[in-house]
């Protein structure tokens, strides 16, 4: 029996996904706000599928300045976009580590409770130069990525060191322009994908059409 009144309510395998978002001063006017509507849009089209909106959990860390788990694992369905502001410096190295460790802390969770899982998506959109040190956290993360134990995706807003996305992870895409729109959109159909089969099925995922692979 679930230790966790959510997975006894709701025993579906779960899809986690941390969106780490750069809210550094460089996306200061025009680049935040197409990330927030970009956000509207992921709750907007998630939510009209049933199926996502049980399975798929969404957690968001921001790093401007500092490093701010904004939203904890929440349900597709129960999720509602942050309005973002900008400021500060990029500390990413830490940003990535953090929402590493959710990742791990939410498997857990998942195990103790008998509960299945989908590959673990971790989502990152920066547009500058890591402030901090980066190095040891992409050292963390690629033995999973290799091994497929979770799924990274990188994309580089203009201004991007597309060089220090590539040393994280092969999956990295330069976005065209403020697309963040298509972005989310494309996020939220591939987790429909993903959600819609057997935990450990690869899904096909949508073409990107928002920007173009590195």
């Amino acid at each position: 029996m679930p230790l966790n009144p959510e997975f006894a309510t709701n025993p579906d395998p779960r899809c986690p996904c941390v969106l780490l978002l750069d809210t550094s001063s460089s996306m200061s006017g025009q680049p935040i706000n197409a990330l927030n509507d970009g956000l509207r849009a992921f709750q907007d089209d998630i939510q009209e599928d049933p199926l996502s909106k049980r399975r798929v959990e969404i957690a968001i860390v921001t790093f401007g300045g500092s490093v701010q788990k904004i939203q904890d694992f929440v349900s597709a369905g129960s999720f509602v976009a942050p309005i973002l502001n900008a400021g500060g410096g990029t500390p990413m190295g830490e940003a990535i580590a953090l929402g590493h460790q959710l990742v791990k802390n939410r498997k857990a969770e998942y195990k103790s409770n008998g509960v299945l899982y989908y590959q673990p998506w971790i989502f990152l959109i920066t547009d500058g130069e890591p402030t901090d040190e980066w190095q040891s956290a992409a050292q963390a993360v690629r033995p999973e990525i290799d091994a497929k134990g979770l799924a990274f995706f990188a994309v580089g807003v203009e201004g991007a060191n597309m060089q220090t996305l590539s040393a994280i992870t092969d999956r990295v895409i330069k976005l065209d322009g403020l697309k963040f729109r298509d972005l989310f959109i494309w996020l939220s159909q591939s987790q429909k994908r993903v959600s819609g089969n057997k935990p450990g099925q690869q899904a096909s995922l949508p073409q990107v059409n928002f920007g173009s692979p590195v």
